[in-house]
């Protein structure tokens, strides 16, 4: 068994809380809108059709949040790996 005492875990601060809510929103919407694509499309929507309304924002969400969501959710997990090591550096 281990001699070592539990510390207390770090607190979880207003940008992680705000970085995984969005990034999981983010996702959320781009593999939402990447489904409504291939639907539109395997229901015989014509290509021209994809250049009105809506439909610009949909195709462009997937090419655009899917990478931002990856990137913060790598961010959040540099800042979660130095909070702790500058946590256990402490006790």
């Amino acid at each position: 068994m281990s001699k070592r005492e539990d510390t207390p875990e770090t607190p979880v601060g207003r940008l992680d809380r705000f970085l995984a809510y969005t990034a999981l929103a983010l996702a959320a919407a781009s593999i939402i809108c990447f489904f409504a694509i291939i639907i539109g499309t395997a229901t015989g929507m014509d290509q021209r059709a994809f250049g009105h309304g809506a439909w610009p924002v949909v195709a462009a969400l997937p090419l655009y949040g899917l990478p931002l969501a990856f990137v913060m959710i790598i961010t959040l997990l540099i800042i979660t790996f130095v909070r702790r090591g500058r946590a256990n550096k402490r006790s």
